[in-house]
């Protein structure tokens, strides 16, 4: 990394102004064109400069940083202990701190995808707006990280359309760089999932082809069966059940092959789904169960299966299963309702406690007032035509017919979109 930029990047780390870098040493102007390339300062003015941020000029530790940075950026990509990965990151940054590094502009791009890997998205956020303030200095290899993990950020967030934006923007630097096969790939995994999520379904089966054929020869078998899983779910999509079947079973035995609990529960998780979709209600019971019961998921996917069998209980009148589901579901939240990542979660379940309460005026409230709206503002069409739809039949049964038809005309309005995606 140029040392303008270098500096000024450590400036911003440490909130200290440029007038107050510049004190004594040169003109606060003069120190905007060394951070903005625009003069060549004198080693003298650098020392003084780096001096005063604490910055080392050593090229040994330079190299032994670049070795660090490589394994810590590798952790990011794989399934690694957390506790792993943080003390590689600590490390790190106690070297980065006193050291000019060539290195210190992609440690703190990576450092949007550590924040994101351990779920602290505010801080993801405010390291995202830092970089923003050096973004025009960067190079072609920075941009295509920049670009992706600014990507990752707004899935995680649910602005899909924006994370498809920075996956393009990302894909577009392909052109400049030569990336090993494994990174291309994994991009072109990112954007098959994306597009799976806009429900651009020859779209995300196009990119996972893509994807799979380099995890293949690479014998990286995780990453096959994440792959399977995309292209099941767009085969589901498209009523080729046969397809979506066998794609799901072979991520699955891919993840009893590795012992990866994630994957196997995932791939049961989306069979589950399969089976509800053409209503085999039983078979669909019977594969959310077996994710519920893993003591070894994730909290998203328990949640996730909790709101499925809600679903499939329910829509065969089954209330005392419901209701236990909805009990273990609450149980599940206890503390973390405001949470983004289960907002969707939260929603089911009061939506279906309230109507076996028989709630009636909070269910209207509720669905209206804030579910339908937080289903319209991330695009979730699926879900506002089953919501809506549930609308229109409590209208219809209180016998109040303008109410019933503007949610039934909601549900196919939206259903016409997920016809369009």
């Amino acid at each position: 990394m140029e040392i303008g930029p270098f500096i000024k990047l450590h400036r911003i780390k440490q909130e200290m102004t440029q007038e107050q870098l510049a004190e004594g040493i040169v003109s606060m102007s003069y120190l905007s064109k060394i951070e903005n390339q625009k003069t060549d300062a004198s080693p003298d003015v650098i020392s003084l400069l780096c001096t005063r941020l604490g910055i080392q000029l050593d090229n040994e530790i330079d190299t032994t940083i670049k070795e660090k940075c490589q394994n810590w950026y590798n952790l990011l990509f794989e399934v690694n202990d957390k506790q792993e990965i943080i003390a590689a990151y600590e490390e790190l940054e106690g070297l980065m701190e006193s050291a000019h590094s060539d290195s210190l502009v992609m440690f703190e791009i990576h450092k949007v995808r550590y924040y994101l890997v351990l779920g602290k998205l505010e801080e993801a956020l405010a390291e995202i707006n830092r970089l923003a303030e050096i973004s025009s200095t960067l190079d072609s290899l920075h941009q295509y990280y920049w670009y992706k993990f600014k990507g990752n950020y707004a899935t995680l967030t649910s602005e899909i359309n924006q994370a498809m934006r920075m996956y393009k923007l990302s894909e577009e630097k392909l052109n400049q760089l030569e990336l090993p096969e494994e990174e291309v790939a994994d991009l072109q995994y990112t954007i098959g999932v994306t597009h799976s999520k806009l429900r651009n379904t020859l779209e995300a089966i196009d990119y996972a082809d893509k994807a799979i054929d380099v995890f293949r020869k690479q014998y990286n078998f995780i990453r096959c069966a994440q792959c399977h899983i995309v292209l099941g779910i767009s085969y589901r999509r498209i009523r080729m059940w046969d397809k979506s079947i066998k794609n799901h079973n072979l991520a699955k035995h891919l993840g009893e092959l590795n012992k990866n609990q994630q994957i196997i529960q995932l791939s049961n998780q989306n069979l589950g789904f399969l089976h509800a979709t053409k209503g085999d209600t039983k078979e669909a019971i019977h594969y959310y169960e077996e994710v519920y019961n893993d003591v070894e998921v994730d909290l998203n996917a328990k949640l996730t299966a909790v709101t499925s069998l809600i679903k499939e209980y329910y829509s065969i009148y089954d209330l005392d299963n419901t209701k236990k589901m909805i009990e273990k579901g609450t149980e599940l939240l206890d503390g973390k309702t405001d949470n983004e990542l289960f907002k969707i979660h939260y929603y089911v379940i009061s939506t279906y406690n309230l109507v076996l309460n028989q709630e009636y005026a909070k269910f209207e409230s509720l669905v209206i007032k804030e579910f339908i709206p937080y289903l319209q503002k991330h695009k979730d069409y699926a879900n506002i035509v089953v919501y809506a739809n549930m609308l229109g039949k409590h209208y219809e049964y209180l016998c109040k017919y303008k109410d019933a038809v503007k949610y039934y005309k909601l549900a196919n309005i939206s259903y016409e979109e997920l016809i369009i995606l």
